[in-house]
């Protein structure tokens, strides 16, 4: 995967033609308060692509467009290529593997997915999957966080995840999903052509996707918080697959 030269589109006009365009786009950053037309039209357009909005303070936008002229709007762009679905198998192919892969289901923050993407690395992941819309997408911020393992680790993005999970399934690969009533994680053995499948922050693995997975497992919890950041939690399952499928001798 390589670098591109920009990580924001910047200006009314170009975030407008953009929008109208197949660039691929990341999330959309308006200035709070702005109330021109230009910007009603881009949120409208930005809305119909499902995009991630967040409206900030011109004093941030300053400092992520490195105080060009952005007239109150930036578009987060990828800053690496992403991977097709048969890039992901040829890299397990290619360490003479079963298929090891994640899923992120509409993950927003970038600090976590990149944290993900060091743990996969770091854990032998052959690749992730993550949805087109309503998720952050390979950003600097996720390149920074993930400390160079972007470089190492295949990221595909897809229109539908629901599909994409079955044609995985078509192709030999058992998705084991997370949830409160699943089984204990430490139970999981992940040999085999297997994919995890990490929800969302705060909402968790959608109703379609979750129908989809072939079984659930759970991170029992005894403490007074029952839950756990995304990318905390993802390790602790990316790990427990690393270590069925690498044992102790």
């Amino acid at each position: 995967m390589k670098t591109e030269n920009t990580d924001f589109i910047i200006g009314r006009h170009p975030a407008i033609m953009a929008l109208k365009s197949d660039q691929e786009i990341n999330k959309v950053f308006i200035q709070s308060g702005l109330k021109a037309d230009a910007i009603a039209q881009i949120i409208k357009l930005a809305k119909q692509k499902h995009l991630v909005i967040s409206n900030v303070p011109k004093n941030k936008l300053d400092m992520m467009t490195d105080h060009q002229n952005h007239q109150g709007v930036a578009l987060a762009v990828a800053a690496y290529q992403y991977a097709t679905i048969d890039d992901l198998f040829d890299n397990a192919a290619k360490h003479d593997e079963d298929p090891f892969f994640l899923i992120l289901d509409e993950l927003e923050d970038p600090h976590n997915l990149g944290s993900i993407i060091r743990t996969a690395d770091a854990a032998g992941v052959h690749g992730i999957i993550i949805p087109r819309r309503r998720a952050v997408g390979l950003t600097s911020v996720v390149a920074k966080t993930s400390t160079g393992a972007i470089e190492h680790v295949p990221v595909a993005r897809v229109t539908n995840l629901v599909q994409t999970a079955k044609e995985l399934q078509s192709r030999g690969v058992w998705l084991f999903g997370t949830d409160m009533q699943g089984k204990d994680y430490r139970t999981w053995d992940a040999h085999g052509a297997v994919a995890l499948v990490i929800g969302n922050e705060g909402k968790g693995i959608s109703a379609l996707l979750k129908k989809t997975c072939d079984e659930m497992l759970t991170i029992p919890m005894i403490g007074h918080v029952q839950s756990l950041n995304a990318s905390v939690a993802a390790s602790l399952l990316i790990y427990q697959g690393f270590n069925s499928r690498h044992p102790l001798e």
